[in-house]
């Protein structure tokens, strides 16, 4: 079963992150590269919000920075009425922990764990103990569709999308406000894509959370609540609508 086109607005919905003017520059001298060029991005509690745009714009710096994994160089970044530049590495490091759930491209998963305890080792560095997070860890993956041999098995076992499962449930399982996801599908066939865009919808949408999804995916477009544009480094347009959504070789090379 796959999610409905996303058409209702959230403007009356708090706001989790909000940047003004943010920058970012790689390098210095003459070999600098601008990655960021003063980014305005607004993302309400309770949305769904797709990034867009041609490889090299600058999305994956911006997730990176909202999720406080990257500083930046100038503007504003409120992330859930938090700004890091106010905040010491140890606070950033246990807010991140606490509220932040990243989704990463390659997956990240260590081959060596099962994948109960992949989910449950962002609990255990945060000092939850062994028991109780493998417990939550276990829980979590049963919500995303596996079984206890599942559970018991190594990521070099498990398909691409049951890989890209156990990912998920790592970014869910500490029950984030915000999670952040840098292509989900981009190496799942589009069947296994369109169910792990139901998933993260039902699941991450099922409280006062907010989800940014940055892709080239044109087939899950109709997931978003909104969709921002970028280009060169800075927001062009936002959407509020998946239907205004060109499909165009911009937006899906």
């Amino acid at each position: 079963m796959t999610a409905p086109i996303a058409t209702d607005t959230h403007e009356d919905l708090p706001t989790a992150v909000r940047c003004e003017g943010v920058t970012k520059t790689y390098g210095s001298g003459p070999t600098a590269t601008r990655a960021l060029r003063g980014v305005n991005l607004e993302v309400r509690t309770g949305e769904l919000l797709m990034l867009v745009g041609p490889s090299g714009c600058g999305k994956t710096t911006l997730i990176s920075i909202i999720a406080g994994v990257l500083g930046r160089d100038g503007g504003g970044c409120e992330v859930l009425a938090h700004d890091y530049n106010h905040m010491s590495q140890g606070e950033t490091t246990r807010f991140r922990g606490k509220n932040i759930g990243f989704v990463f491209q390659a997956f990240n998963l260590i081959p060596t764990l099962t994948a109960a305890e992949n989910v449950a080792a962002p609990l255990i560095i945060n000092g939850a103990k062994r028991e109780r997070a493998v417990d939550l860890a276990s829980q979590t993956l049963g919500r995303v569709g596996f079984d206890d041999r599942m559970m018991r098995s190594s990521p070099v076992d498990l398909s691409g999308g049951q890989q890209q499962r156990v990912a998920i449930a790592r970014a869910l399982v500490h029950d984030p406000r915000l999670i952040v996801c840098d292509e989900p599908t981009s190496a799942l066939d589009g069947e296994t894509g369109q169910k792990v865009m139901d998933l993260m919808r039902r699941i991450a949408m099922g409280k006062d959370r907010a989800l940014i999804v940055v892709t080239h995916d044109a087939r899950i477009f109709r997931f978003a609540d909104r969709i921002a544009e970028m280009e060169d480094g800075m927001i062009t347009r936002v959407l509020d609508s998946p239907n205004e959504m060109k499909l165009g070789s911009e937006a899906t090379e």
